[in-house]
């Protein structure tokens, strides 16, 4: 934790540090800060995310390499703004605390059950396995708490709101997109290898031979390590999943170009991360900038006058069909992970159904913006 973190921290717990429930009037200045140090909490969680995947394309598992080290701190920023909330009732109604809480549970339990994976069958290089799987669901649910947390209890006028909103879904956005990472980096390593010069280790080559029985390492035991699920997986991931997650932030935020913003951010941090691990002499990854443009769709369907129940329907033909279109162009022009063009249509099925299902849930459950409790003091 940096030495900032921890001394804001410290004020916060010497000034604040008393018994409340959830939905206490809350200072303007302590729901500023506690939303601040969310933003680094989950900015260290990104950084070390992502740079620990790059770490598992180059190096065998290491509990102590820096990127894990990163996350961890990150992760015990979180904690502790989940335990101030949950002892002081500070800066959140019953409901984001319960999500804070119930996602810090499902994360903490997955770490020690990774752990054991790991000690019994090795280095899982797959984003795409159970115990990372309940890894992302706890990130999802704790981020979520602090979304709805901010949802209901920031103050109205002025632009903060708008701001700090859309930088908590452009992590929970990150922590959707995270198993696609496996691809981008998996092509690149595949290309890598072709051109004689590849970016794994020796050890970490014939663990990938040893994983499909292989005495000698091939390309066919870097392919079946890099690229370890079906070619449909990339893009109906990144264009049901990712883009319902845009969807999502778009109605929350109410600005224009929300999505599009969330997603250029995204896009573009991983496009500065590119060349920063490259000066390293760590793997590179394919950039999703395809992206950018399915998310160009999602703000569209909110832009042009259509009922409501035909949103989900406009919406998912345009980002899906902006999306692989633009995948398409980008692994033409760029490169792109293997993509199955035929898995379109079911994509953009599946994301129409899950955007009108959360759109009958809003009008179902009359969603409220600031719920009885829940205030900011100045």
């Amino acid at each position: 934790m940096s030495t900032g973190a921890r001394s804001r921290l410290s004020d916060l717990a010497r000034r604040y540090w008393t018994r409340g429930a959830p939905g206490r009037e809350t200072p303007r200045e302590l729901l500023t800060g506690l939303f601040r140090l969310w933003l680094v909490a989950l900015f260290l969680k990104v950084l070390g995310a992502s740079w620990d995947v790059s770490w598992h394309f180059k190096w065998l598992r290491d509990d102590t390499a820096p990127p894990h080290m990163i996350n961890i701190t990150g992760n015990a920023i979180v904690l502790a703004l989940v335990l101030f909330h949950g002892y002081t009732g500070y800066g959140t109604d019953r409901l984001g605390l319960r999500l804070m809480q119930w996602g810090a549970g499902i994360f903490f339990t997955a770490v020690p059950l990774d752990l054991i994976n790991h000690r019994v069958n090795g280095l899982d290089i797959t984003s795409w396995s159970i115990s990372h799987a309940l890894l992302y669901l706890g990130t999802a649910v704790m981020i979520s708490g602090a979304i709805r947390a901010w949802w209901v209890g920031a103050p109205r006028e002025g632009n903060q709101r708008a701001v700090v909103m859309g930088l908590l879904w452009l992590f929970f956005l990150e922590n959707v997109w995270f198993p696609n990472q496996h691809q981008e980096y998996g092509v690149l390593s595949i290309a890598a290898w072709d051109r004689g010069a590849p970016y794994a280790e020796p050890i970490l080559l014939q663990f990938a031979a040893d994983q499909i029985g292989k005495a000698q390492v091939d390309r066919d035991s870097l392919v079946a390590f890099s690229l370890p699920v079906p070619d449909w997986v990339y893009p109906v991931w990144a264009c049901t999943a990712a883009l319902l997650v845009l969807a999502m932030a778009r109605a929350m935020v109410g600005r224009r170009w929300t999505a599009t913003l969330v997603a250029a951010g995204y896009v573009g941090f991983r496009a500065l991360l590119w060349p920063l691990l490259a000066g390293i002499d760590f793997p590179p990854s394919a950039v999703p900038f395809f992206f950018v443009l399915a998310a160009v769709g999602v703000d569209l369907a909110f832009l042009l006058p259509v009922p409501e129940w035909a949103r989900p329907l406009l919406g998912s033909l345009l980002a899906v069909g902006l999306g692989y279109g633009a995948v398409a162009a980008q692994g033409f022009l760029l490169v792109a992970p293997p993509v199955d063009y035929g898995s379109a249509l079911p994509a953009a099925i599946l994301l129409a159904a899950s955007w009108s299902l959360v759109v009958w849930l809003h009008q179902r459950r009359g969603w409220q913006v600031l719920p009885s409790g829940a205030a900011v003091v100045s």
